[in-house]
């Protein structure tokens, strides 16, 4: 392991400083061996390592070559990893969500286009139209949110909200809306953060993302702890 924490960490090196910039085809694994004096079994598995990470880009029978190091594809990862966390640290998730999400939204009231407003007047008819139709309601949310955010032009921000935004957390708050007969609260909503991105007011748009996090996190608190009220199975 501490052989290959170090070929990590050179190979790592090598893409800060420049001399492997974005795009570039590596060496071959005997000759980055050769240079790192580091064995080939360390080389390979660092390789490894900084694939599944989306640094390296390992093509069969063409070569390593550096990925573009662009956030979307460095920040993957992280919805992954939300998928996987428990239900105490969801609600962490949701208060990362909470400082930023509404932060994202206000700077996107002073960005959208014209087209990503109409793209997103389409999206909340079409929740209008999925009624309590859980599946679609998500589907549409998910688009609603990701228009917003995307139309700041901030990829990394961007990417780190998808990556929060957690498919699993949007199923049980749209869940917990429809069956306590609420999902016409948070659909109304979607619809001032609308009004308010076609008015060009960033404190508005702030203050209703917040306002919709806000409720999106209560009902993931009742989902939450009617989930472990619930008497165990068998």
């Amino acid at each position: 392991m501490a052989l290959t924490d170090d070929a990590i960490a050179r190979i790592r090196s090598m893409i800060q400083s420049g001399e492997l910039p974005p795009g570039t085809r590596l060496p071959t694994e005997q000759q980055l061996s050769a240079q790192m004096g580091i064995s080939r079994s360390g080389v390979r598995e660092a390789v490894k390592v900084l694939e599944a990470a989306r640094v390296l880009d390992v093509r069969r029978g063409d070569g390593t070559y550096v990925t573009s190091l662009a956030p979307r594809l460095l920040l993957e990862g992280l919805g992954f990893a939300v998928e996987l966390l428990r239900d105490d640290t969801l609600l962490e998730v949701m208060e990362v969500r909470r400082m930023l999400e509404p932060v994202a939204t206000g700077l996107a009231a002073l960005r959208m286009s014209d087209s990503d407003l109409d793209e997103l007047e389409k999206i909340l008819d079409d929740m209008h139209e999925a009624a309590d139709d859980a599946e679609l309601l998500i589907q549409y949310d998910t688009a609603f949110h990701r228009t917003v955010i995307a139309a700041t032009g901030n990829e990394t921000l961007t990417s780190l909200l998808d990556g929060l935004s957690s498919r699993t957390v949007r199923a049980r708050v749209w869940r917990g809306l429809i069956e306590g007969n609420s999902a016409h609260i948070t659909l109304s909503e979607h619809e001032a953060i609308y009004r308010a991105l076609c008015a060009r007011d960033q404190l508005l748009a702030h203050a209703s993302a917040l306002l919709h996090v806000n409720t999106s996190e209560a009902w993931l608190r009742t989902v939450l702890s009617t989930s472990s009220d619930a008497p165990p199975a068998g």
